[in-house]
């Protein structure tokens, strides 16, 4: 006998999302998400009018009661992961509390392919559905997906056609010289009404001590402890000084007028990941685009100070050598045998404790690498004393090698000049520009620039050097006229502000002032 079917068509629930039992939930927890993408004034009234019109736009409909309006403003829609608000509305979805989503576009929800399927699924796996108002999209709809993934696809488009744009923008306003840096995170400088950099008093006297400190001989770590002893804070407001941070304020160009531009670059769109400009991308530097807090043959100076510092050998070898600061005299006393420096050693010699400068020579590969004599500290010190007294003592006829010093510097700085390659490196300039325009091959032009530039920085170096001449050269004077008696204590700061290099001999000592005028001193 042939049974007779009976089919019961259930309808389907449409109210019930997430676990919610039948009944137990007769209206839809609908929460809405809102977001702009910039701090603007104009942006910041978008983000307020989407928040009033989705809580009235809810109120409204009486199936639906409002679970709450989540409100990102100024975050990139490019990636979720510093979006709070929108992570805050994913983790309520799963916990429960959420029945559906409403936000105006597929722009506002994710601008990323990826990240807005991956949720969307999340999300239908729990049964709540989003509705896009724009694009009238509910991703529960059978044809939701297809249409979703087209609409995302040509959101995440847009993205990246936006910060195309705005790479455009940056590099027509850097070929054009316009600065527009973040002030921040390093010290000297803050900005005016109209985003201009102007110097910042008290910060740009911690800046200048640094530079001075650092060319009168201390360590990076020497300025840290002496400015957290001080109390004086980073750029970045912490208490700590790290040595890294002194040098980046040591080499940052800002510090006398210039500026380069395009440091880092954006690898990715879509992750915002900047990474160090390499070549790459072009860069731009911009010369005497805001007022110096140090003199440009100042920085100069304190450039090759570090060259130095990080290139110290010594010996017929050439063997490398570490920088210390800890006591005036080391690294500039010198072996006139074999060329390496003294080092200061706690010596004991039969039960009789002392302090004596040994050649490195003699200390590492014993008497037969190197006989130079052992020195008591005191009596080097003593003999540093009697050759600033000895240029005390002959006043005049130091005076006048001093004014023949003077002379000879500028001499040299009439010789040798970089306007006429400032003014070649301008127009190669221009003809880069044109050439990178117009998509034609502008290699030969950048190598030449590259050339010129070189050319131009090792001119500077050497007019640095002359200027660091004459200022030694001043200092040395200002301190021969103002000194009317003689030196009777050794004064470490004293030695790093004279004294440039000590020789040692069998019978005698060879004392180089900073000024370049040398004395010599009987043992």
């Amino acid at each position: 006998m042939e049974l007779s079917r009976n089919i019961t068509v259930i309808p389907a629930r449409k109210r019930v999302g997430n676990t919610a039992a039948v009944g137990q939930r007769p209206k839809l927890r609908v929460a809405a998400y809102c977001r702009v993408s910039t701090d603007s004034e104009e942006q910041a009234s978008s983000y307020e009018v989407q928040v009033a019109h989705y809580t009235q736009f809810i109120q409204k409909n009486p199936e639906w009661e409002l679970a709450g309006i989540y409100a990102d403003d100024g975050i990139t829609g490019t990636n979720t992961k510093k979006r709070e608000e929108f992570n805050r509305m994913i983790q309520d979805c799963m916990a429960g509390n959420i029945d559906m989503i409403i936000t105006k576009s597929i722009s506002r929800f994710a601008r990323n392919t990826l990240d807005c399927l991956k949720y969307i699924r999340e999300l239908k796996e729990k049964n709540i559905p989003v509705f896009f108002e724009k694009e009238n999209i509910n991703t529960m709809d059978s044809k939701g997906e297809v249409l979703l993934t087209i609409m995302a696809s040509l959101a995440q488009q847009e993205s990246q056609s936006l910060s195309q744009n705005i790479k455009l923008g940056l590099q027509y306003r850097f070929q054009n010289g316009e600065v527009r840096v973040n002030h921040s995170r390093f010290l000297g400088y803050t900005k005016d009404e109209e985003g201009n950099l102007i110097i910042e008093p008290a910060e740009a006297e911690v800046v200048k001590r640094i530079y001075r400190e650092y060319l009168e001989g201390a360590s990076l770590l020497q300025i840290g402890r002496g400015l957290e002893a001080d109390g004086i804070l980073t750029g970045a407001g912490k208490t700590k000084w790290r040595p890294e941070t002194l040098k980046k304020i040591l080499q940052n160009e800002k510090c006398i007028g210039d500026a380069l531009l395009q440091k880092t670059y954006t690898v990715d769109f879509l992750n915002k990941k900047r990474v160090q400009n390499k070549g790459i991308v072009p860069q731009y530097y911009v010369e005497n685009s805001h007022e110096p807090i140090i003199p440009r043959d100042l920085y100069m100076q304190a450039q090759e100070e570090m060259i130095r510092r990080a290139n110290l050998h010594s010996g017929a070898n050439r063997k490398k050598r570490v920088y210390s600061s800890k006591y005036a005299l080391s690294s500039i006393v010198y072996c006139s045998k074999c060329g390496e420096i003294y080092r200061r050693i706690a010596w004991d010699n039969r039960g009789k404790h002392s302090t004596v400068w040994r050649c490195c020579t003699r200390v590492e590969h014993g008497p037969t690498a190197c006989d130079a004599p052992t020195i008591q500290e005191s009596d080097l010190q003593a003999v540093v004393v009697q050759a600033i007294n000895l240029a005390l003592g002959s006043r005049e006829s130091m005076m006048i090698t001093l004014q023949e010093k003077v002379e000879s510097v500028i001499r040299q700085e009439d010789e040798t000049s970089s306007e006429g390659i400032e003014t070649k490196l301008l127009e190669l300039q221009k003809e880069l520009l044109k050439l990178a325009n117009s998509k034609k091959d502008y290699n030969s032009v950048a190598d030449e620039i590259d050339r010129l530039r070189e050319l131009k920085q090792n001119a500077l170096v050497e007019s640095a050097e002359r200027e660091g001449l004459k200022q030694r050269i001043r200092e040395m004077r200002e301190f021969l006229e103002q000194q009317s008696t003689e030196v009777t204590e050794y004064d470490e700061l004293l030695v790093r502000r004279l004294i440039e290099k000590v020789t040692v001999y069998g019978e005698r000592f060879e004392v180089e002032f900073k000024s370049g005028t040398k004395v010599d001193v009987e043992r």
